[in-house]
């Protein structure tokens, strides 16, 4: 009889933690489908939001988790807080040798013209001699802003300067312009404070600037800087990274690039 009812006990107890074995399992199931991926607002973000439903259709939830800066995102991606992120380009990733060493580009997406803007100057003849410039404090973005003074012939520098060419390169300043270097989102509030700023095309249409026609000048249309979805190493293949690829560059997205940025101001590489 103690048998019996020890017997009917254990069984009774083991009907009742179940439910808590099976729960964990359900769980780690579900959140096999749950895809985090950091972004920038516009436009990366918002081309994110577009297609939540069409990989919820899949069983993929997507989690969008918004920065205003270059930095967290891949520190976030590196430490495995998220699974992937959207919003830089190669040369970005490519300056950090421990993201670079650990991160890699599973597709790429659109281009975000860089251009300089003012808020006292209409024209770049207008900057006057020993003005004061902005520019974005990373050594790729850096780079970008000051290759692209070079390329409207404001400056020169130096042979071999590269992508991440830095202000001691310029070997050339025919108006002795004077540079000061900011972190990228701030660089649309310095533009009370200098007389003018390059500014990353993401935070130009974020701030609420046209790129094709408020800026000084720009980056043509075939600009390198094509930004990318970053994961880490090996985790090209995922079913989920595919699924977001095959999303992010459907006719839909485009078509909705071309109709949202008909300035140019967001061009689809695909």
């Amino acid at each position: 009889m103690k048998k019996f009812i020890g017997l009917a006990v254990g069984l009774l107890f083991l009907a009742l933690i179940q439910p808590a074995f099976a729960n964990p399992q359900k769980d780690s199931e579900g959140a096999k489908q749950t895809l985090k991926i950091g972004a920038t607002p516009v436009p990366h973000a918002e081309l994110l939001d577009l297609i939540k439903d069409d990989l919820k259709a899949q069983g993929i939830a997507l989690e969008i988790v918004d920065y205003n800066d270059y930095v967290q995102p891949n520190e976030a991606l590196v430490r495995g807080d998220l699974d992937a992120n959207f919003f830089q380009h190669i040369p970005y990733l490519e300056s950090n040798a421990e993201w670079s060493s650990a991160l890699v580009s599973a597709f790429g997406v659109h281009i975000e013209p860089f251009g300089l803007y003012s808020k006292k100057y209409k024209t770049i003849a207008d900057i006057p001699d020993g003005a004061l410039i902005a520019i974005p404090n990373d050594p790729s973005n850096g780079g970008r802003a000051l290759l692209l003074l070079q390329a409207n012939g404001i400056i020169t520098l130096k042979d071999g300067a590269g992508l991440e060419a830095t202000r001691f390169d310029i070997v050339s300043n025919p108006k002795n312009l004077q540079f000061t270097e900011l972190e990228a989102a701030q660089l649309p509030r310095s533009l009370d404070d200098v007389d003018a700023a390059a500014i990353n095309g993401n935070y130009a249409l974020q701030a609420g600037f046209n790129p094709l026609k408020d800026s000084l000048i720009i980056e043509g249309s075939q600009s390198p800087y094509v930004n990318i979805v970053v994961v880490k190493k090996g985790a090209e293949n995922d079913p989920r990274i595919q699924a977001l690829k095959k999303a992010l560059l459907s006719q839909k997205i485009k078509d909705y690039i071309n109709k949202t940025w008909s300035d140019g101001s967001v061009v689809a590489i695909f």
